[in-house]
């Protein structure tokens, strides 16, 4: 019978591989006798920095009465289970077969999860990316970050994978539902590493992650799905509230009664599209801020203590949250240890920031966001755009403060908690390049007030964090849509029938994990309609 036991503890310096002979120690059992041992989920407990610990929970193979008596005289600490086998699903019975092919928009997370779900179903779908694919979109990236020649539609934002393909890789969703498991495993199957399938907090990095979504690609061609690169969605055929087709680069028509709409939250002229269309829309509160950025020796030192530079520590990680005086949440967001600050623009003369890592996570520099919450009432209108031209505002402000030529502004965090001008400017990851600025020129007043607040607070949760080797780079406006395309529980636009709105462009979702989940459901509400019997 398979157990699974949850609450092992392995020391720094107690290899991994000992596991099995470590659980037959506590369980009182032979070694020999234990016939599979497999990591379920493993995790690092920094607390206490003089006592840094794995905890593990495993899944063990043993003799049926062993097993029993094992449940049955647990020993106090652990929990253990008996694991039962899973049933062999019913298969797919489509009872009405839809008129016109399903289509689906991007192939971000939400996108590519919508189309293998619909491939399993029988249903392959026309996928269309209004960027190129990963080698061709790589290179543009590439030669923007080394002369900031910007490709409006070849960028950090737009292409194959979405905004996820340039980022740190996180697979980690705080989401408890069985879906997440299938989405691991999915993400394992092409290519990922199998230790996402049991680390508390699994990333893939964006070298791994390319990989990783041209083989998704290669196996839904394979199964019939069609992908359409360079092919951007210019407007929507609606006939009486319902979808009929879509038109694609001012030009030609697409017959459509499906679309399942999953654009990056950066897509604004398709946002505008869909608003000037009547696609029911409303304004979604967002944050913005600035990346900060330390040496990940620095971090190390901080988080792990005398600890630090032990061989089977990674990379240290924080999570900061701060509420202001006036009730403003300050947070991080997107840590990536070991990782670099990117230029991740889509529009000329608008300059945003973002993280990214490689799998090894092997940069000398740690990098995180420092944002601050932005309500509707910030956003200077109440109109559902209004968040979009409020993040566009800052952006060139951005743009003129590092001199106009996609060069970021940047300030040293002493220099930026203290007011003053900046000073020499430290290494940094960022390409093309920084120009010193006073960063309190392109932020609202109230994100440069709440942020100065927080930085003490986080200097005492994390001795060290507001230091001199720290640098403040401007500015991180994407964290989120800043709409909602309004839908049903049905998953459909509440005004055109038939547009499904999915993933994180669409406002229901933050990150890859969140995103592929939305659109799995979202696929699995469309195969509904079509009386699926088992979606």
């Amino acid at each position: 019978m398979t157990i699974r036991l949850s609450n092992i503890h392995l020391s720094l310096d107690e290899e991994e591989a000992t596991l099995p002979e470590k659980t037959a120690q506590v369980l009182k059992v032979l070694p020999e006798h234990i016939q599979e041992c497999k990591i379920v989920k493993k995790s690092l407990d920094a607390r206490r920095k003089n006592r840094i610990h794995f905890v593990y929970a495993i899944e063990l193979s043993l003799p049926p009465e062993e097993g029993k008596k094992v449940i049955q005289e647990a020993p106090a600490g652990l929990q253990i289970e008996e694991v039962l086998g899973q049933p062999i699903p019913a298969p797919v019975i489509i009872k009405r077969k839809p008129a016109c092919r399903p289509v689906i928009l991007g192939t971000g997370p939400a996108g590519l999860f919508a189309a293998l779900k619909l491939c399993q179903s029988g249903l392959p779908p026309l996928i269309l990316e209004r960027g190129k694919e990963v080698p061709e979109r790589v290179k543009d990236v590439e030669r923007f970050w080394s002369d900031g020649t910007l490709d409006p539609e070849s960028n950090v934002q737009f292409g194959e994978g979405g905004a996820g393909t340039f980022s740190d890789g996180k697979l980690f969703t705080r989401l408890h539902d069985p879906r997440v498991s299938t989405i691991l495993n999915i993400f394992s199957r092409f290519g990922a590493p199998a230790e996402i399938l049991y680390l508390q907090k699994p990333h893939i990095g964006t070298d791994r992650l390319r990989r990783v979504i041209m083989a998704m690609r290669h196996y839904l061609e394979e199964q019939g799905a069609e992908f359409n690169f360079q092919t951007k969605m210019t407007g929507l055929k609606i006939i009486r509230d319902h979808l009929q087709g879509i038109v694609v680069n001012d030009q030609k028509e697409i017959a459509a009664s499906l679309l399942l709409l999953a654009p990056g939250n950066s897509a604004r002229d398709t946002f505008q599209m869909l608003f000037q269309a009547g696609v029911a829309m409303e304004g979604k509160p967002l944050a913005i801020g600035l990346r900060v950025e330390h040496p990940q020796r620095l971090i190390d030192r901080i988080q792990y203590g005398p600890s630090a530079g032990h061989p089977r520590l990674p990379p240290a990680e924080y999570q900061l949250t701060f509420r202001s005086s006036r009730g403003r949440a300050v947070y991080s967001f997107c840590m990536c240890p070991g990782g670099a600050v990117i230029a991740a623009s889509s529009e000329n003369q608008g300059l945003v920031t973002n993280g990214m890592s490689l799998f090894q996570r092997n940069s000398p520099l740690a990098n995180s966001a420092l944002v601050v919450s932005v309500g509707l009432d910030d956003f200077g209108g109440k109109e559902p755009l209004a968040g979009l031209e409020f993040q566009r505002r800052w952006e060139r402000k951005a743009f003129l403060a590092g001199g106009g030529t996609f060069w970021a502004p940047a300030q040293g965090l002493l220099d930026f908690l203290q007011g003053r001008d900046p000073s020499s400017l430290r290494k940094t990851s960022f390409k093309p390049g920084l120009t010193p600025a006073r960063l309190e020129e392109c932020l609202p007043a109230f994100v440069v007030e709440s942020l100065r607040e927080a930085l003490p607070h986080f200097n005492r949760k994390m001795p060290g964090f507001s230091s001199a080797e720290a640098m403040l780079i401007g500015v991180e406006t994407c964290t989120s849509a800043p709409l909602r395309i309004l839908r049903g529980e049905d998953f459909q636009s509440l005004s055109v029938r038939g547009l499904y709105p999915i993933g994180e462009g669409s406002g229901y979702a933050g990150g890859i994990i969140s995103s592929a989940l939305d659109g799995r459901k979202g696929a699995e509400a469309y195969l509904k309609t079509l009386g699926v019997s088992r979606v």
